[in-house]
């Protein structure tokens, strides 16, 4: 009998998940990772990610399934490789992607490392993605339901990953996965989405950085492109690319926040058409598909819940070049470029 871990964060998905692998005849244990401590990141309320009343939900769940259940404590692992690399790319100027570091460093790293020793096969979670095998080759694929398809997030993902996932929730919507909640009596079936970066749940970012780091960013001036002084900015951490409301500056007409001068401490502002690029080039890049020779025409995101467009991509070293069909919106250093054909994931990187 082939045997799975089921990540299990407390919510419907990932208990649905677990509901299917033991339909489909799988020994499973249950398994909640322990990311953070709510005093360690200076937030008093319960209801986070890895908050007790979480694992309560996972607990009942596994228990109503029949199946042991563990909570495997990854704080030391989540501080180096999710938090600090958010709080070190915002310094850098950049805007990070936490969801992406925590799917590749803990949960198909970290809980796949906890496989191996375990003699376990599998790793399971509730992402709405689904892997294929073809032609010698692990794919990923978009989960059926495209307002939930989490394929973007995954992109990361080895072959040998990718030969040791499952997920079980790839071909059904999420109102069908609620629905299978609910008819199996799960505690959780109507429990609300988790929205925001889970160590961030009021969203004030900069806030956390600032008490996790024990420092102040310095305020500094906002400029025009030919370096015009046009008003006092906050500190650089506090600002985004394409950001337009919180700038606090009356000019008569809108501005957004185009691009930052770390080496000056100035935040440059201009019109929404200054937001517009025509490639990128992208690191850290991980080919799903075998890596191509020459260019490709592919479709690609340069954030999660934007539409697709069309583009041309190429390696350039050991980068990869994205030329836009037509110009994207605020294309942010930090974030992720996924590249597409159809519903299969060819690659993806971090902008640089």
């Amino acid at each position: 009998m082939k045997k799975a871990i089921i990540a299990m964060s407390g919510g419907v998905d990932s208990s649905v998940a677990a509901l299917f692998m033991k339909q489909n005849g799988y020994e499973c244990i249950g398994a909640t990772m322990k990311l953070y401590d709510n005093e360690d990141i200076g937030i008093s309320r319960e209801k986070t990610c890895c908050s007790l009343d979480d694992i309560e939900d996972a607990r009942a769940v596994a228990r109503k399934l029949g199946m042991p259940y563990y909570v495997f404590n990854f704080k030391d692992e989540f501080e180096k490789k999710v938090i600090d690399n958010f709080i070190k790319t915002y310094e850098q100027g950049g805007t990070p992607n936490p969801c992406i570091e925590c799917n590749r460093h803990l949960k198909f790293e970290k809980l796949m490392l906890r496989m191996q020793e375990l003699k376990y096969d599998y790793v399971v979670t509730g992402h709405y993605a689904d892997i294929e095998y073809k032609d010698g080759r692990y794919l990923l694929k978009k989960g059926k339901d495209i307002t939930k398809d989490q394929s973007y997030v995954l992109y990361s993902l080895t072959q040998y990953q990718l030969a040791h996932t499952i997920f079980p929730l790839g071909k059904f919507s999420k109102d069908e996965i609620r629905k299978v909640a609910e008819e199996n009596g799960f505690i959780n079936a109507r429990k609300r989405d988790s929205q925001d970066i889970c160590f961030v749940p009021d969203g004030d970012y900069s806030k956390f950085i600032e008490n996790y780091a024990g420092k102040k960013y310095p305020d500094g001036d906002f400029v025009d492109k030919n370096g015009n002084v046009l008003g006092r900015h906050s500190g650089i951490i506090r600002y985004t690319i394409g950001q337009r409301k919180g700038l606090n500056i009356a000019l008569g007409h809108p501005v957004y926040v185009i691009d930052k001068d770390l080496k000056n401490n100035r935040v440059v502002l201009g019109s929404n058409d200054d937001l517009n690029s025509s490639e990128l080039l992208a690191g850290d890049f991980n080919w799903i598909i075998e890596k191509p020779n020459g260019k490709i025409k592919c479709m690609a995101k340069t954030r999660y819940n934007m539409r697709e467009v069309l583009c041309t991509a190429c390696c350039d070293g050991d980068k990869v070049r994205v030329c836009f069909d037509t110009p994207v919106r605020a294309v942010t250093k930090g974030q992720a470029v996924v590249l597409y054909d159809g519903e299969y994931v060819l690659g993806g990187g971090t902008i640089e």
